[in-house]
């Protein structure tokens, strides 16, 4: 497992290639909540999500033949941006391989970024082509199962602790686990005592599966939200959730999308799936703990387009 060491570290390292994003105390979710809501918006970081650190990170550490052969990522959409993106910056030729169900605007700011993408019919499908490439002598840039990854996600926990004021439970959406892994890392580090959630949508539940069954295990993914969809999670990841994380809680890909135009009503926020999950799971939080929560949410990403979101609004009877 990482430590708070190597997540300070990883802070130092990507320092001048990614943002300081903004923690800021939200009236407007205090209000729909009944609790203080502190958020960390990560959405505004460069690339539109977080996942410009760890791919920060892991490019930087690339050695002369490394860079020169390139790298390969696997991504439901914005891990691929983030490599993409930072690749470009940093002159390394980028290969992404995305299911395609991802976004099609993610899809387009890859290719504009410069790298390669192909396009295969499910996620499984996508990290199977990866390890074929992988074999042919790129680099693999994981979106989670990489401690240096992991580490550079866990800068968000870093800077959280540092800005927000108290905070009693923190939610953090998981995909294969590594912004949780990383977060709850630094935050149980620099604010010991806090109790930190996992958020998966039903149809995306690869951590909760594996917390059940005592370690990875693959899941059948169903839900819309792509950005969390990962086939399983990683054996380092589940360990750190094993440890740090208080639960996991689930909710439906329509939840999540209700959780999304709450953020836009009540926080004045534009996110995507991923983090407007963290609302209805705020809410079971609540019911769980009781009164007296101060919440922190790690709004993870905003790669959601105006008519994606509309869609999925229109597909699950919203408003």
């Amino acid at each position: 497992m990482i430590t708070i060491a190597d997540v300070e570290a990883a802070a130092e390292q990507i320092a001048g290639h990614v943002l300081r994003t903004p923690t800021v105390s939200s009236p407007g979710l205090s209000a729909l909540l009944g609790v203080d809501v502190t958020a960390k918006l990560e959405l505004l970081q460069r690339t539109g999500s977080f996942k410009a650190r760890g791919a920060t990170a892991k490019l930087l550490t690339l050695g002369e033949a490394e860079r020169a052969a390139g790298v390969v990522a696997v991504s439901g959409g914005n891990h691929g941006i983030g490599v993409a993106v930072m690749a470009g910056e940093l002159g390394v030729e980028a290969t992404v391989v995305m299911p395609r169900s991802a976004p099609g605007r993610a899809v387009d700011i890859v290719e504009e970024s410069g790298a390669n993408v192909t396009l295969v019919d499910t996620m499984d499908g996508a990290f199977a082509l990866v390890e074929e490439l992988r074999a042919k002598g790129l680099t693999l840039v994981h979106p989670f199962d990489d401690p240096v990854v992991i580490a550079a996600q866990g800068t968000v926990g870093l800077e959280f602790a540092e800005d927000a004021g108290e905070l009693t439970d923190v939610l953090v959406s998981i995909g294969g686990g590594g912004l949780i892994a990383g977060v709850a890392t630094a935050l149980h580090a620099r604010r010991p005592g806090v109790r930190i959630w996992g958020v998966e949508t039903e149809g995306a539940r690869a951590m909760s599966a594996a917390l059940a069954s005592g370690g990875p295990v693959p899941v059948e993914l169903s839900s819309i939200v792509s950005t969390l969809s990962a086939p399983s999670v990683s054996r380092r990841t589940y360990e750190h959730a094993s440890a740090l994380v208080t639960d996991v809680v689930t909710v439906t890909d329509a939840e999540a999308v209700q959780g999304v135009l709450d953020l836009a009503d009540h926080a004045k926020i534009w996110a995507e799936p991923a983090a407007g999950c963290l609302l209805p799971a705020a809410r079971r939080v609540l019911e769980r703990v009781g009164e007296g929560l101060k919440l922190g949410l790690v709004v993870c990403g905003g790669n959601a387009t105006t008519t994606d979101v509309a869609a999925w609004a229109g597909r699950f009877g919203l408003r």
